[in-house]
């Protein structure tokens, strides 16, 4: 990562409250053709979510640590706040002396930008404004909320806006958290009802959605020169499984996650 920072821009997509199962299924069966082909091996990253819910999975990850490997480790990360003692930063980690990611990379030059999705990004209170705040801009707007059935479609529109409008040779960290997969997620399956309600069957065309406009961004992300990308569930979700429903309970639907990084070379 020390050779990638400063070179190539660098964009994070959290799926919010993508299953790893659910994931997985529709990389195998065909259904996400867009996310697949960029997969290493055209397969997802079995990992272990740093949190819950989204609250707390996002502020380890802008601190460094991102969904950790299901094996045994230590595992070597790719960012890391200088931390005496830290058993997971290895010569190849980019370290900072900062006290988050973003900030870090703001310090080495990077302009840091924020696409929010679930309320934990909404800007409307207090709470709202902690994550969206460690960056230099950030964007939210209710088209990007869990309520809109084209909040990713919205979103990516907004990434190409900030990608058309920073001067080239400004290097860009993007951030965007996509909330079509949180629950409501019903409208994203034809003939669904308010009354029949979210299912994993929704959470799965929830994430079909995305992928229908998710080579949007790519392409927009790899329009200026190579990014790094890094694609990847805060956590799970639990529909009913061994009678569990939601998240911010400790259930292997909710800790375990798909996870994936991978270069976006520039196009022509």
């Amino acid at each position: 990562m020390n050779e990638v920072v400063g070179r190539d821009d660098l964009l994070l997509v959290t799926l919010d409250t993508l299953r790893y199962d659910v994931a997985v299924e529709l990389a195998a069966a065909g259904r996400i053709p867009h996310l697949a082909r960029h997969l290493p091996g055209g397969v997802w990253e079995k990992r272990h979510a740093p949190g819950s819910f989204t609250y707390a999975s996002h502020q380890a990850m802008f601190a460094g640590f991102l969904p950790t490997p299901a094996a045994p480790g230590p595992h070597p990360r790719l960012f890391a706040a200088r931390f005496a003692g830290s058993e997971t930063t290895a010569g190849r980690t980019f370290v900072f002396d900062t006290p988050d990611l973003v900030s870090g990379l703001a310090q080495a030059g990077y302009r840091t930008v924020c696409i929010g999705g679930v309320g934990f990004f909404n800007k409307q209170g207090a709470l709202g404004d902690v994550l969206p705040g460690l960056f230099q801009e950030s964007h939210w707007e209710p088209g990007f909320g869990v309520a809109s059935p084209t909040s990713f479609e919205s979103q990516v529109a907004r990434a190409e806006k900030v990608v058309d409008e920073l001067p080239h040779e400004q290097r860009l960290f993007l951030f965007l958290n996509a909330s079509a997969l949180h629950q409501p997620n019903w409208f994203h399956t034809t003939g669904a009802t308010r009354e029949a309600g979210d299912s994993r069957a929704t959470h799965a065309a929830a994430l079909e959605y995305i992928d229908r406009h998710i080579g949007r961004l790519f392409t927009a992300l790899s329009s200026r020169r190579r990014c790094f990308a890094i694609v990847c569930s805060d956590h799970g979700t639990a529909y009913g499984d061994d009678g569990y429903t939601g998240h911010r309970l400790g259930h292997e639907a909710v800790w375990t996650v798909p996870y994936a990084h991978f270069f976006l070379e520039p196009s022509a």
